[in-house]
Order: C-alpha cells, then sequence, then structure tokens
C-alpha cells in the first residue's frame, strides 16, 4: 500500500488511522485471532459500524438477513442491514492450488494481502468517481505463514450482472457503448482487472455499469494489458453464447461496446 501508516498487527484490539492518499481515511483495528493475529479496516465514510461480526455467515443467517447465497468461488453472500445491503465476500483459491488449500494464501506482509490491496484500491476508485461499489471492511486472519480474508462492499441496488442481463434476453446497442464508455474510463483511469468477465459488470437500466471485483487489480501505465483485459471479456461472453441454442451477443454488439471503448 503506497502512502499508507500501518501499524504492527498485535492481539491488543486498539484501533489506529490508517492515512492514504487525500482525502480517505482508514480505521484499523488489530483483532485476536486463535492462534495467530488478524486485523479489521473499515471505512469510516460507510456510514455504518462493523465489527468482526459482520464476516461471519452464521453472523447474519441467526437473523435471518440473508437475500442471496454466493454461487462459485467468488460470489458473495448478500445481507441487508438496516434497509442497505451488502456484499461478504471470502477470499478463496480457484486452480490446482485449492486442492491444496481452498482459502489461505501465504504471508508476505499485511500491506501485501489480497483483502486490503482490494480495500484500498476500490477506497480510491470510489472516492476519484468511478462506478465502484462502495467498500466497507476488510479484514485478514494470520496463523503462522498463511493467512485467510473477507471483504465488505455496499450492494448496488437495482443491478445485474451482463451476464444476467444476456439470460433474460438481448441487449440493446445503447447498453453495449454505455459498457464500452465505462469500460473505457477504467482504462484511462489505468486500472488492470484481473479478471474481467460478464459477471463482474453491473448494468442498472439501460445505460448505467459498474464494476466489480478487483482482487488482484492493479494501475498501470498504457500497455497490452488494455486488450488482454478486453480479450478475457470477449472470451467469457462466447463462453455464455456456446451454451444457448440461439445467441443473444454477436459480432456487431462487440464493435458497438469496442467503439465506445477504444
Amino acid at each position: 500500500m503506497r502512502n499508507v501508516r500501518t501499524a504492527a498487527p498485535s492481539t491488543r484490539c486498539d484501533v489506529d488511522e490508517l492515512l492514504v492518499p487525500d482525502p480517505i481515511k482508514v480505521l484499523r483495528t488489530a483483532t485476536p485471532v486463535p492462534s495467530g493475529v488478524g486485523a479489521l479496516f473499515v471505512n469510516p465514510q460507510s456510514g455504518v459500524e462493523t465489527d468482526v461480526s459482520w464476516f461471519d455467515p452464521a453472523h447474519w443467517r441467526s437473523r435471518d438477513a440473508v437475500i442471496g447465497e454466493p454461487r462459485g468461488r467468488g460470489a458473495a453472500l448478500l445481507v441487508e442491514h438496516e434497509g442497505r445491503r451488502y456484499a461478504l465476500r471470502h477470499y478463496r483459491r480457484g486452480g490446482l492450488i485449492a486442492r491444496l488449500s481452498t482459502d489461505r494464501y501465504l504471508w508476505l506482509g499485511e500491506g501485501l494481502t489480497r483483502p486490503v490491496r482490494e480495500f484500498m484500491l476500490n477506497l480510491r476508485m470510489h472516492a476519484d468517481g468511478l462506478p465502484v461499489p462502495l467498500p466497507v471492511a476488510a479484514r485478514f486472519e494470520r496463523v503462522g505463514m498463511t493467512y485467510r480474508g473477507d471483504l465488505i462492499t455496499e450492494w448496488l441496488p437495482d443491478t445485474q450482472t451482463l451476464a444476467q442481463r444476456l439470460d433474460a434476453g438481448e441487449i440493446g446497442l445503447s447498453t453495449w457503448a454505455a459498457i464500452g464508455r465505462c469500460l473505457h474510463r477504467f482504462q484511462e483511469y489505468g486500472l488492470y482487472h484481473s479478471d474481467l468477465n460478464a459477471h463482474n459488470i453491473l448494468v442498472r437500466g439501460e445505460e448505467e455499469v459498474f464494476l466489480i471485483d478487483f482482487d488482484n487489480g492493479s494501475r498501470r501505465s498504457p500497455g497490452l494489458w488494455r486488450d488482454a483485459n478486453l480479450a478475457r471479456l470477449r472470451r467469457s461472453l462466447d463462453r455464455l453464447e456456446d451454451s444457448r441454442a440461439q445467441r443473444r451477443f454477436d459480432d456487431a454488439q462487440w464493435q458497438c461496446l469496442l467503439s465506445a471503448c477504444l
């Protein structure tokens, strides 16, 4: 984390203020973990008080507050609290490494944990006015040389993923152009999205578009990564269409997206 002042993890429940580039501030609380240490990071501008119980799915189920169950490795648990909805995402591994551990990662330092990196990146983008969810809190739990982590963001109301919109029917060219303009904003910002696909693009109405899930994302100088991001999205869309008897996405729609993006 650049320009971030962090305190060394401890087992005391002390609270520190982390300073990221103005005007963002983050509250860090050291949290005891059995046989290890952890920390909770909270966005004080989120307008809600959170604690470690928020990261426990059982906490929400006991209050009958779950409104959506996760489906798939990167999916989030959707919960409701005092009229607002939140997405709780537990970091899970994929691929062959998941056979060794489904949710533990090698400890390389607090600032390099996946939840802290994504939380700080999401905070910066939200403060800069990009169409992303409001980040609420993140945490990690370290035991020895490995850690687990979670992230909470506010759920964007009245949105559907691009995949869901395609499942419901064809999408008009104005929406494809809106998606292209949204992607252009992120590319101009230098945002490398490590998993740009039809499930990480949210659409509200016909022309309001958001991006989500910035795990392993970063800001980069212009380069070939922009084309690689778009190629990844195209492969995601083609995979969705391969399972349909009648295509709802074609080259004309893709060219409309590209024209607005490039």
